[in-house]
């Protein structure tokens, strides 16, 4: 598919910023166009300046966030052309002169926001984290964003306890299956899993959750009351939006807390007050990587603990597929459609 869509970029861009002495051209995916498929180029590196640090990429993450910015409708946008890519596992090549943190050979996630679906990326030092010895670079690659939002989400937004009920959505998904992995491993907390089909509910059981509810049969909060009875849930991790979303709302047991995640549904919905009022919910957000820059150090916090968490054997990611850099294009698909499951990877090797 990606060489039956595939097209030129202009070869001035390339390299109209290429540094020739340091090293061999690398391929990157590439967004030319709005709207279009990727295209696969090889591009000319740059020299790497004091506080970057230029990493060898094996693995890179796919987030629907990718696929967003590659339409033009992510919140961050990207001037043409721009290779995606939020989150990746690699080792480390070269580092800058003010770099001391990591060095040459050095195994690490990278989170540059753009840039991962690329055989080499540079990347600010501040937004690299080393892989604990017993972290595969495939595992960890699949750990920054879904986990990272997970443990944010039931520890910081929802300040979740043991022995609450969790409901999660889009449950098979890889946020949906890192809450159930961390709420059921670390918290200790009950978890209803939410999906559309009975394939991916039969899968968030698997990995962990007590009980499951396919919302594509019928009213979700109905069937969340047969299971919770009238009381509700205490938590709710929402990634759908729409009606899900409302549905869950009103699922929520006294001063249950919901948090909203993103809208894979492609309906934001309103919030109807009085349903916070009668209840005393809390609905809240979680747009996990602003607090990259709002507060950085409990945003590295989330990362760390889920790299030490893997380290010590409390969560497994669960890695749907693997894709080739030059079958990015199928594999963004996969995901467009629902028909991935879990963390979707792009092998760089």
């Amino acid at each position: 598919m990606a060489a039956a869509w595939g097209r030129c970029v202009s070869r001035a861009w390339l390299c109209r910023t290429a540094w020739q002495g340091c090293g061999r051209n690398y391929r990157a995916a590439l967004c030319t166009e709005l709207k279009r498929p990727l295209v696969i180029e090889e591009v000319s590196p740059r020299p790497v300046q004091p506080h970057e640090v230029r990493v060898n990429v094996h693995f890179c993450g796919i987030n629907f966030a990718d696929i967003l910015a590659c339409r033009g409708q992510y919140q961050e946008r990207r001037q043409l052309p721009f290779t995606p890519g939020m989150e990746f596992s690699g080792m480390v090549l070269e580092t800058g002169t003010d770099v001391s943190m990591v060095k040459e050979g050095d195994r690490v996630i990278g989170l540059p926001g753009f840039g991962g679906m690329a055989e080499e990326c540079i990347i600010d030092h501040k937004n690299l984290w080393q892989i604990p010895e017993k972290v595969s670079l495939r595992e960890a690659a699949a750990l920054p964003v879904s986990y990272g939002t997970a443990i944010f989400a039931l520890e910081h937004r929802a300040c979740t306890q043991p022995g609450e009920t969790v409901l999660v959505t889009a449950a098979a998904g890889a946020t949906g299956l890192a809450v159930i992995d961390v709420a059921t491993n670390i918290l200790q907390a009950k978890v209803i899993a939410a999906a559309g089909s009975d394939e991916k509910c039969q899968l968030a059981m698997q990995r962990g959750a007590q009980s499951s509810v396919n919302y594509s049969r019928g009213s979700l909060k109905e069937a969340v009351g047969k299971l919770v009875g009238a009381g509700g849930v205490n938590v709710v991790i929402d990634m759908v939006g729409g009606d899900v979303f409302l549905e869950a709302l009103r699922s929520l047991a006294y001063e249950g807390r919901i948090v909203v995640v993103g809208f894979t549904g492609g309906t934001i919905a309103s919030v109807p007050a009085n349903l916070l009022l009668l209840k005393n919910v809390t609905a809240m957000g979680l747009y996990w990587s602003r607090y990259r820059h709002q507060n950085f150090p409990i945003f590295s916090r989330s990362l760390s603990s889920a790299l030490q968490y893997c380290q010590e054997g409390h969560i497994q990611p669960y890695i749907g597929e693997v894709f080739k850099l030059e079958e990015v294009n199928d594999a963004f698909l996969r995901v467009t459609q629902r028909k991935s499951t879990g963390k979707v990877l792009l092998s760089l090797k």
